[in-house]
C-alpha cells in the first residue's frame, strides 16, 4: 500500500536534504583549504645550481677573418737536365737546411768538368809560350832586329792566349756549377710535400717543380682592416707606425675547429697603400708554430685585444637567457629569492660571457635548474664551479678531488 505524502511532509523532507547538502559542501571546502595549506607548508624550496660571478681584466676587442701563410715557401725545381737517380726524404717529413733531397745523374757533368780542366791546361801552356815569345821579342826589338809590326803581333798572340785561359776558366766554373746542381739540397729547414717525379724520370729546367718545401715556424697570418679603422689606428699609435711590434695590442688565434691556439702573436707588417677595390689595407701577424699545428692556407679568426684593460664581470654561457627585452639572467639574492636581471653582454671568452653592465662580481646567477624557478620564488642555492674553457659545471667537492 503506497504511503501518501502531504505537502507539509514533502516540505520537511526537502528542508532536511538541502541542509545535508550544504553541510557536506562546507565540510569538503574546509578539508580542501586545509589540504592546500598543508601542501604549501610541506613543499620544499627547489634546489638550483648557482655560480658566483667573477671578474677579469678585459680590453677593447675585435675579430678578423684571416688566412695563414708559410713563413718561407719554395718550389724545388731541377736546374740541369738528367735522370733522377736518388731521393733522400719521405714525403711530408721534416728536413734540415742543406740536407740532400734529390740527385740527378752527374756523369755527363763530371765529364764536362774533366774535359774543360784538360783544355785549360793546354791553354795555360799556350799562354806561357806566347808570354815567352813576347818577352824575347821585346828584347830583340830594342836592338832593332824585329819591326814594331812583328812586336805587335807577338803582343796580340799573348793577349789572345791569356783571354783563352780566362774563357776556359769561366767555362770550368760553369761546368762545376752545373755539376753541383745535380745534388738538390734543402735551402732552409721545413716540411717537404709530395714528390711529382719518381726516380728514373728525366727532369730539367723545363719540368714542373719536383716538390714543395715550406717553413711554418713562425706562421704568417694575413688580414685586412678597413681604411677608416686603419687611419684611426695610425692616429692613435703614431709612435708605433714605423715599428708595428710595439703596438700595445694582444693577438691570438681561433682555429677552424673552434679551439684557441696557444701561442700569442705580434703585428709584423702593414702595407704602404690602401687597396682601391676593397678600401682595406693588408696587415700581417706572426705566431710561433714550433709544433706545426697551424698549416698554411687555413681560414682562422684573428682576435685583437687592447693591452689597456678594465675589470668586467664574467658569467657562464649556461646562465644566459633571452626574451623580448633582451638577454637576462636569474639572480639569487641574500634572501634566497629569485630576481630577473637584464644584462648587456660583450665578447665571449671561451665558455664565458663578458658582462658590460647589469651584474657585479660576487653576485649569484643560476646555471642549472632554470626551468624550475621564476621571479620571486624562494630557492635552495647550491654553489657550483664552472670551467672557463669548456663550460663544464661541477661541484666544489669534485673540483677539489
Amino acid at each position: 500500500m503506497l504511503k501518501r505524502f502531504t505537502p507539509s511532509i514533502l516540505a520537511s523532507y526537502m528542508s532536511l536534504a538541502v541542509k545535508g547538502a550544504l553541510g557536506s559542501a562546507f565540510i569538503v571546502s574546509i578539508t580542501g583549504c586545509s589540504d592546500e595549506n598543508a601542501a604549501k607548508q610541506v613543499a620544499p624550496a627547489p634546489a638550483v645550481s648557482i655560480f658566483n660571478v667573477v671578474s677579469q681584466e678585459v680590453g677593447d676587442y675585435r675579430e678578423f677573418v684571416a688566412r695563414t701563410e708559410a713563413h718561407q715557401e719554395v718550389k724545388i725545381k731541377a736546374r740541369v737536365e738528367g735522370e733522377l737517380i736518388e731521393r733522400h726524404f719521405n714525403e711530408g717529413s721534416y728536413v734540415e737546411k742543406g740536407q740532400l733531397l734529390l740527385r740527378i745523374d752527374p756523369s755527363e757533368y763530371k765529364s764536362s768538368v774533366a774535359e774543360i780542366e784538360a783544355d785549360i791546361k793546354s791553354k795555360i801552356a799556350g799562354e806561357n809560350g806566347a808570354q815567352r815569345d813576347l818577352k824575347r821579342g821585346k828584347e830583340v826589338a830594342e836592338q832593332g832586329f824585329i819591326s814594331q809590326s812583328d812586336l805587335d803581333k807577338l803582343t796580340t798572340n799573348y793577349e789572345q792566349a791569356a783571354a783563352a785561359v780566362k774563357s776556359a776558366q769561366a767555362s770550368l766554373e760553369k761546368a762545376k756549377l752545373n755539376l753541383s746542381y745535380t745534388e738538390i739540397r734543402a735551402p732552409f729547414a721545413g716540411r717537404i710535400g709530395k714528390v711529382n717525379y719518381d726516380v728514373g724520370n728525366i727532369v730539367g729546367p723545363s719540368s714542373n717543380e719536383l716538390a714543395e718545401l715550406t717553413d711554418v715556424d713562425p706562421i704568417y697570418v694575413n688580414f685586412q682592416v678597413e681604411e677608416a679603422d686603419y687611419i684611426s689606428y695610425r692616429q692613435k699609435h703614431q709612435d708605433s707606425v714605423n715599428n708595428p711590434q710595439n703596438v700595445p695590442i694582444d693577438l691570438s688565434l681561433r682555429l677552424p675547429n673552434n679551439t684557441n691556439f696557444a701561442a700569442k702573436g705580434q703585428l709584423d707588417f702593414a702595407d704602404t697603400k690602401i687597396d682601391r677595390s676593397t678600401g682595406t689595407v693588408e696587415l700581417r701577424a706572426t705566431f710561433a708554430n714550433e709544433k706545426s699545428i697551424v698549416m698554411p692556407g687555413l681560414f682562422v679568426t684573428l682576435i685583437v685585444e687592447s693591452k689597456d684593460k678594465q675589470e668586467h664581470a664574467l658569467i657562464p654561457q649556461a646562465a644566459v637567457q633571452e626574451n623580448q627585452q633582451g638577454k637576462f639572467v636569474l639572480v639569487v639574492g641574500d634572501d634566497n629569492k629569485v630576481a630577473t636581471r637584464i644584462v648587456t653582454l660583450g665578447r665571449r671568452i671561451n665558455a664565458m660571457w663578458v658582462v658590460e653592465s647589469g651584474l657585479q662580481e660576487g653576485e649569484k646567477v643560476i646555471v642549472e635548474g632554470l626551468q624550475k624557478v621564476r621571479q620571486g620564488v624562494e630557492v635552495k642555492p647550491v654553489e657550483k664551479m664552472v670551467d672557463h674553457v669548456t663550460g663544464t659545471i661541477s661541484s666544489k667537492t669534485d673540483s677539489a678531488s
